[in-house]
């Protein structure tokens, strides 16, 4: 059967793995099988500002309205304002048109359900195999007036905005507050810089220009010098780089300094506790997180619950312990009582509701606890062997177990990478263990 999903919807270079054909017949998979819980034969669509964009959103729309359902097109929206606009206009399903913070040349389909959560692993293998099905995609074509329609609707961006200001403190205001935003060239253009603006924030606005090919390129949360420069040059108080998709944050405080994404997560969850919006003393991370959060939020009350990496997983942790805030080291940060998935935005708001509450500098309280150090690498591979069919591995992680590091070895889901993290009290001797690790899978994996 084909594997369509990775860690976060399908994803892959356009034109090449995603092509308009497995776009229209994705569609009409996802169509198939969201018709069985159908309510209102609706389904949203909206995409960032890649140019690959407009063929897989046509393609989308071509195999959706092909099994029968009707369709709302928004435009470029970023991927918590879909999530949110599903559930808010009582749609089937969302459809997100987009690569995160890839390149240009990359793009994703990511699903969310009715009530704009992201689907269960086991959904989308019922998808897969409805993709697979020839009998069942011929016969679920429509004729006639069973045929759906399409419109484009460009005001909905309205809608999300009050959501995302419903989400900042009525009694603050953002007056005195100067802001730089990097919106990566992509989907939070627009609505970013209308929202703190509208809260009273002075914003300098930068990557805000998106011409289909410049998302994500050497701007946004995954390169922040230019943010850094300009939170310099303005002596801002705060800087915010989305990803183009606006669902992951990268700060960087008043002197120019990235913060780090689990010492962000700790300063909110503290924040979060002492305002009595947790729901209980859960907060979810991945097995990514640094320790040093662990020890603060036990030593705070709090604990530490670990998934797999992916906030699609974080999402579902949450759900079953209960908790309503978690977040991945990368950035994405989920509010469960604001948004449905992270949303880079209102992690903004409630960085700047910490800060105008305490009154203290961004430096002050976006750097709660000291961090263990941690040695992380991407290895480029040919092959993505089971580790544990690797011959040896198991030895040099006794190895590293032994001198009390751990260790963190996974395969990318979406790109042919292996990504290792080492994290311990000696960072001289994680070095040698990750020369060693390295070569050793470098060869294992290439050859």
């Amino acid at each position: 059967m084909t594997k369509l999903f990775g860690t976060d919807g399908v994803r892959g270079r356009a034109g090449e793995f995603l092509t308009a054909q497995m776009a229209m017949r994705v569609a009409m998979a996802s169509g198939i099988y969201f018709q069985e819980h159908s309510k209102t034969r609706k389904i949203l669509v909206g995409k960032d500002t890649r140019k690959s964009g407009y063929m897989i959103e046509n393609a989308v729309v071509s195999g959706l309205t092909a099994v029968g359902y009707d369709v709302i097109q928004i435009g470029p929206m970023p991927t918590p304002a879909v999530a949110f606009l599903t559930e808010n206009m009582r749609c089937d399903a969302g459809i997100m048109i987009s690569a995160s913070h890839n390149t240009y040349d990359d793009n994703g389909i990511k699903f969310f359900d009715a009530h704009g959560n992201k689907l269960s692993s086991e959904i989308e293998k019922m998808i897969e195999k409805i993709y697979a099905d020839e009998n069942k995609i011929a016969h679920a074509q429509q004729t006639g007036r069973k045929i759906g329609f399409s419109k484009r609707i460009d005001d909905v961006i309205g809608r999300y905005i009050v959501q995302l200001k419903n989400s900042f403190p009525t009694e603050l205001s953002l007056q005195g507050i100067r802001v730089v935003l990097d919106t990566a060239n992509g989907a939070g253009y627009r609505v970013g810089p209308t929202v703190l603006e509208e809260l009273g924030a002075e914003v300098i606005v930068i990557h805000n220009r998106p011409n289909g090919d410049n998302i994500n390129e050497m701007c946004g949360a995954m390169h922040t010098k230019d943010l850094q420069d300009k939170v310099k040059q303005y002596r801002a108080d705060v800087g915010f780089a989305l990803d183009g998709d606006a669902d992951r944050l990268v700060i960087v405080d008043e002197r120019s300094e990235v913060v780090d994404g689990d010492q962000l997560i700790g300063a909110l969850a503290l924040f979060l506790k002492s305002s009595k919006k947790l729901n209980n003393s859960d907060i979810v991370t991945t097995v990514m997180s640094n320790d040093g959060l662990d020890e603060f939020l036990t030593k705070n009350g709090m604990n530490l619950k670990r998934s797999d990496v992916g906030d699609k997983n974080v999402l579902e942790l949450m759900l079953n312990c209960g908790s309503n805030f978690g977040g991945e080291q990368s950035g994405h940060v989920i509010m469960h009582e604001f948004a449905k998935t992270g949303d880079g935005l209102v992690t903004a708001l409630q960085v700047l509701a910490l800060m105008k509450s305490s009154q203290k500098k961004a430096s002050e309280v976006l750097r709660p606890f000291s961090l263990y150090p941690q040695l992380q690498t991407n290895l480029t591979i040919n092959k993505k062997t089971p580790l544990k069919e690797i011959n040896g591995l198991s030895e040099i992680f006794k190895k590293i177990e032994q001198d009390a590091i751990r260790h963190l070895v996974r395969y990318s889901g979406t790109e042919n990478k292996l990504r290792i993290l080492l994290e311990g009290k000696d960072e001289k001797l994680m070095h040698v263990h990750l020369k060693e690790l390295k070569k050793f899978l470098s060869r294992s994996l290439n050859e």
